[in-house]
């Protein structure tokens, strides 16, 4: 039997004996939070490739996969110890009180066949709806990990559309020359005629359909999420590489008491929907240390969609961001555009965005609805941010902010409407001791005309960018050692 590292041991085992390392994040907040620390796993192993399960990637693991947790749930729990190889596999469900641990040198690959992954009833960019089964999922579990130095690979490309704009002329002829794929438009990609379909008909990524036959014509459409977790609690994710998802890559949803540890997520930069991290109305997280490099949104907080998240009526609380990189993205750190459930006690520090299209990113649209408020942002660093520093976006439609200001910019003045359960709302929010070297703008405050922007400060923030910060709709912005240098 393998033996786990022992730096994993003290921190997944042991963490009780040496004291709570994670202690410290929950120290002297603008809020009240209490201390989150690492599960407790029991000390029984087991070793994949005990289960049968094929270290070469030329067949199937997910039945010894299976056997493996089922196994170790039989004993109460324990560690899954992956080892190095390569293991081609289906979906992976934990179950509480488990620990996957992936050794150096073991890569995770799920398999490109969509027949593997059943459809179920999950949410998806915050609505209700059916999606394919994520490649790791786990729903209530209680102490649950993935932890070590390997490698989980979604083999997102066999699942994702392409824009011509994003990728290299070989890459674009490679991809028309791949049987059964559609160039759906005009410099659109996508790989089935399936998913063709669903998309046609589809409203919000919610396909027109309504059989069990047409659901499944169109399953390469409902591509999922790579790791979801759905209400569970005291959840461990801790120094593996989380890559190439066929959507989004993490996705903790109304989960409890979580942390994201020195891990390394990461996209292609022209993957669609590929946000690194979406913490979705989950209490008490803490997201250290970690890297990021994604398609899209880089570390993300959402509560909900419209009606389907006001319904769910479950804010995301009590979050702690620090020591934190993002590269490649639609935003560093971002809020929204899902906050319909409310976003409120929220910490960001020591952290730094390099070449992101946005740094700092709030944005919402009438018909959301929610609070978004107490947002303490201390300790930014940024460099060569292709359009935002820092954005409000309340009219945000779909697109990045460089799609927008491609097409002919932001939308602004529009006539004022009445105040509603579904009127965003964005007040309360400290951010200071920023600096960014290099963005196309310096700031955007683009509030709704019956809901300003309010109550923002602005302390000791340097920004170097080719135009100047603008503001409408707000109110109540305070400015201290504020400089914008045009270049």
């Amino acid at each position: 039997m393998r033996k786990i590292m022992l730096s994993m041991l003290l921190a997944v085992c042991l963490g009780a004996l040496a004291g709570n390392p994670y202690k410290k994040y929950t120290n002297n907040l603008p809020f009240s939070m209490q201390a989150v620390s690492a599960p407790a796993i029991p000390k029984t192993q087991v070793v994949l490739s005990d289960f049968g399960a094929d270290a070469t990637g030329s067949t199937l693991c997910t039945e010894a996969f299976a056997k493996a947790v089922d196994a170790l749930a039989q004993k109460g729990g324990g560690h899954l110890v992956v080892p190095r190889g390569v293991w081609l596999t289906g979906p992976i469900v934990l179950k509480s009180n488990i620990d996957l641990h992936l050794e150096k040198g073991a890569v995770v690959l799920f398999a490109a066949d969509e027949s593997l992954y059943p459809l179920i009833d999950t949410s998806f960019e915050g609505l209700n709806t059916r999606r394919c089964q994520s490649p790791v999922s786990a729903r209530g579990a209680v102490n649950i990990s993935i932890t070590g130095e390997g490698v989980i690979d979604g083999n997102g490309q066999y699942w994702r559309p392409v824009k011509k704009s994003k990728v290299t002329e070989s890459h674009w002829k490679s991809l028309l020359d791949q049987p059964g794929s559609v160039e759906m438009k005009k410099g659109y990609w996508v790989p089935s005629e399936g998913y063709a379909k669903g998309e046609q008909g589809a409203n919000m990524n919610i396909p027109n359909a309504q059989t069990e036959e047409e659901w499944n014509a169109v399953k390469r459409f409902l591509r999922p999420v790579m790791i979801s977790l759905v209400e569970c609690k005291n959840v461990l994710l801790q120094g593996v590489i989380f890559q190439n998802s066929p959507a989004w890559n993490l996705h903790p949803l109304m989960c409890e008491n979580i942390i994201i540890d020195q891990v390394l997520v990461r996209n292609p930069a022209y993957a669609q929907n590929g946000d690194a991290l979406d913490l979705e109305s989950c209490k008490n997280a803490l997201i250290i240390n970690s890297r990021f490099d994604a398609g899209d949104d880089g570390i993300c907080i959402k509560s909900g969609k419209d009606k389907d998240g006001r319904d769910r009526g479950i804010p995301c609380e009590n979050v702690v961001v620090d020591g934190c990189t993002v590269f490649a993205g639609h935003g560093g750190f971002v809020v929204g555009s899902e906050m319909s459930g409310g976003v409120k006690n929220i910490s960001v520090k020591n952290c730094q965005f390099v070449g992101t299209d946005v740094g700092l990113r709030f944005k919402s649209t009438r018909g959301r609805g929610g609070i978004v408020e107490n947002i303490y942002i201390d300790g930014i660093s940024m460099s060569d941010i292709e359009t935002y520093a820092l954005t409000f976006n309340m009219y945000y439609g779909g697109k990045s902010v460089a799609e927008v200001l491609a097409e002919g910019g932001q939308q602004t003045a529009t006539p004022m409407a009445p105040v509603t359960e579904e009127t965003p709302i964005f007040r309360n929010i400290d951010i200071r001791n920023v600096i960014c070297h290099h963005a196309g703008f310096a700031m955007e405050f683009n509030g709704l005309p019956e809901m300003p922007i309010d109550g923002i400060n602005l302390e000791n923030i340097y920004i170097t960018a080719k135009h100047d910060a603008t503001f409408q709709h707000s109110k109540n912005i305070t400015k201290k050692n504020v400089n914008i240098t045009l270049y």
